[in-house]
């Protein structure tokens, strides 16, 4: 049997007639760039995520790194944030000229550990943004209280947490900001490369608008110097047909997760993903942890199962930050996650004989 890690043509297939409906009427109205397609996606995000504002922009990187300078970070200061999580958390901060500053996970959720988050606190820090790593939103009371404290400003990568909840409040809607990626892989995946930042700020979303957009309050009168982030027209046409879908869809992950959970639990060596009693998890990626899981990903990759790691080298120990002066040691939870997890296939359409399959490879290779 082949599994595939991700399959984004068995979803199309259930939406493709409405896809293709949405993307006549772009061209029908010759709306390419922003225009009335995006407008009306961000008015649906908006409601979906519970925020007053929805700004669409050219892709997560862009939301992250357009908040912050929204925010007014900049040259000179600091931002706190996680080691493993995709590269673009920290060069968003170093696009504003600002330095990132790390704080270790908690070893059972893998995302910013709130004890640690006050001990990097420094007179410079100005922002901290902790990661919903893998679909599970991090501990965000704990965090604002701190913020609070400190007079931080808290900016949610959200960018794999579409439609998570934390106590009941939707993923991106806790902080100042919120940023989402909509890469095509993710919970909700433009066919292309997309984003958005939700925010109650309207003076933020104000300057989320001119930023994307070449500091344009209108056109041609630039009150500052921006970029082009602009949304395309085809991509908020698309989004706004699989977001009715996302509810769906997350449900059918949650019950993935849950049957590789009862699978697999109790594996000696393997350790499944924990859902925290205060989140409701999308599982955008299915991680477990074993130690030498080389041999396990060869061996799945032999039986036709395809696998990812996500991610091999926490940010820190990566070549591009190597002058912030960090070695191997600094963040010893993230550096043992990172040598140990495997993501498995993971999207709604997996069936559970598929499931059944992956789960019974992994048995029999632990048994050899």
């Amino acid at each position: 049997m082949k599994v595939q890690f991700l399959d984004l043509k068995a979803q199309y297939q259930t939406i493709r007639e409405e896809v293709q409906s949405a993307l006549q009427q772009v061209l029908d109205n010759t709306a390419f760039a922003g225009g009335p397609f995006v407008a009306q996606f961000e008015k649906e995000f908006a409601l979906f995520c519970k925020s007053e504002q929805a700004i669409g922009v050219g892709s997560g990187t862009d939301a992250l790194w357009l908040a912050l300078l929204g925010l007014g970070i900049g040259k000179g200061d600091e931002v706190i944030t996680v080691p493993d999580t995709f590269i673009a958390t920290a060069e968003a901060i170093s696009y504003c000229g600002a330095t990132p500053v790390f704080v270790d996970v908690e070893e059972k959720t893998y995302n910013m550990d709130p004890a640690m988050l006050e001990a990097a606190i420094t007179p410079r820090t100005k922002a901290i943004i902790p990661v919903h790593l893998f679909g599970q939103t991090a501990d965000m009371d704990p965090i604002m209280e701190i913020a609070k404290k400190h007079g931080l400003y808290v900016v949610e990568d959200a960018c794999q947490a579409h439609g998570a909840e934390y106590k009941g409040r939707m993923a991106g809607s806790i902080g100042d900001a919120g940023c989402f990626s909509f890469y095509p892989g993710k919970n909700l995946g433009a066919y292309g490369e997309a984003g958005a930042v939700v925010t109650n700020n309207a003076d933020l979303a104000n300057k989320m608008r001119m930023f994307r957009d070449h500091g344009q309050s209108k056109k041609y009168y630039h009150g500052l110097v921006g970029w082009n982030a602009r949304m395309d027209g085809f991509q908020g046409a698309i989004l706004s047909v699989k977001l009715k879908y996302l509810d769906r869809w997350n449900e059918a992950r949650r019950k993935n997760g849950q049957l590789y959970n009862e699978l697999l639990t109790g594996r000696d060596g393997i350790v499944v993903p924990l859902e925290a009693g205060y989140a409701k998890h999308v599982y955008h990626i299915y991680a477990i942890r074993m130690q030498n899981r080389d041999a396990m990903i060869n061996t799945l990759g032999e039986k036709g199962i395809n696998t990812g790691i996500h991610y091999p080298v926490p940010i820190h120990l990566q070549e591009a930050y190597h002058f912030l002066g960090l070695k191997k040691g600094s963040f010893p939870v993230a550096e043992k996650c990172a040598s140990e997890f495997i993501s498995l296939p993971m999207f709604p359409e997996l069936s559970v004989e598929q499931i059944t399959y992956v789960t019974q490879e992994i048995k029999n290779c632990c048994k050899s």
